[in-house]
């Protein structure tokens, strides 16, 4: 039995339908004219920076304006780090377009319309195997150039420069254990001005803000230097990206690392382990020089770093 609606109460019914959806109707008509200033408002504010960075200038030794790409590195750990990097990059495409190609011509050559029909099995021993032993043989084709990497990052032996590096909340210490400047150690302070850091100050940022220090660490170039990091606190991170390196410094225990620079130049970085309310402000600096550059003067516990030029010394 088909029932059909009276027609009064239909229209009863009907009419503040209708009045309602005209509403609703109202109501998204104005929600997506809002909607449209809204993206039209939040493409003028993402845009605002990006012109605003334009005016950047790239900071000496950091990070690059708009830069995409891993910090080009000055050591052959993180020239190591950059090939693997892109390498594996080209291999998750290859894989992906191995595998969509499969499945979108699995989709066009068996479709119904072209008179496929499912079959019917269980298993196939022959995928099993497949899908088994290929993704097998490319974890162990990537081991290979990675094991290597990760074990010459390790080996901090034949050290010719042995640093120790402490974290303090918010800043670094450094002693100079072994080698030229044995005996020295000084601690290395954010320098950037206080009222260029306070919330919600107008003052004009350095080139260098949040990423400058009184003391710079100073180690000569193509020499093996070894860290050996601790913290006196709370967990930090000394981590350089140019030179490849990043080592949790953890309170009670020491580890180490080491870096070889192939280039004269100053190379920043910071505490990658959240620290406390001051974490960003407790930079890394590092300045690489030559042999003819430096000379090591400890004095009352305090390193004077004396640049030598050739026919005048300062």
């Amino acid at each position: 039995m088909v029932m059909v609606p009276n027609a009064s109460v239909h229209g009863r019914v009907g009419q503040p339908a209708r009045q309602v959806l005209a509403q609703i109707g109202n109501l998204v008509g104005r929600t997506t004219a809002w909607g449209h200033r809204g993206l039209a408002l939040g493409a003028l504010a993402l845009a605002a920076p990006v012109w605003a960075a334009q005016e950047v200038k790239d900071m000496v030794g950091g990070p690059a304006v708009k830069q995409i790409n891993l910090t080009q590195g000055v050591t052959k750990i993180a020239a190591d780090q950059h090939w693997i990097h892109n390498f594996l990059l080209w291999v998750c495409l290859a894989i992906f377009v191995a595998v969509f190609a499969v499945m979108f011509y699995s989709i066009w050559a068996h479709r119904r319309s072209r008179g496929a029909k499912s079959a019917d099995f269980h298993e196939s021993t022959a995928v099993e195997i497949a899908w088994t032993v290929v993704p097998f043989l490319i974890v162990v084709g990537l081991a290979i150039p990675a094991t290597r990497m990760v074990i010459e990052q390790k080996d901090t032996s034949q050290a010719d420069l042995t640093i120790k590096a402490v974290g303090y909340q918010w800043k670094w210490g450094y002693e100079y254990l072994k080698g030229e400047g044995e005996g020295i150690n000084f601690l290395s302070t954010l320098s950037t001005p206080a009222e260029q850091t306070v919330l919600g100050s107008k003052a004009e940022k350095s080139e260098t803000y949040l990423m400058e220090v009184d003391n710079p660490l100073v180690v000569p170039v193509g020499q093996k230097i070894r860290m050996v990091i601790t913290a006196n606190d709370v967990i930090h991170a000394w981590m350089v990206p140019a030179f490849g390196v990043k080592q949790d410094a953890i309170p009670g225990f020491v580890r180490d690392t080491w870096f070889r620079a192939e280039k004269v130049g100053t190379f920043r970085g910071q505490c990658a382990e959240l620290c406390g309310k001051n974490h960003a402000y407790m930079p890394i600096v590092v300045e690489v020089k030559s042999q003819e550059q430096i000379l090591y003067v400890a004095e009352y516990n305090e390193l004077f770093i004396l640049l030598e030029y050739r026919g005048t010394s300062l």
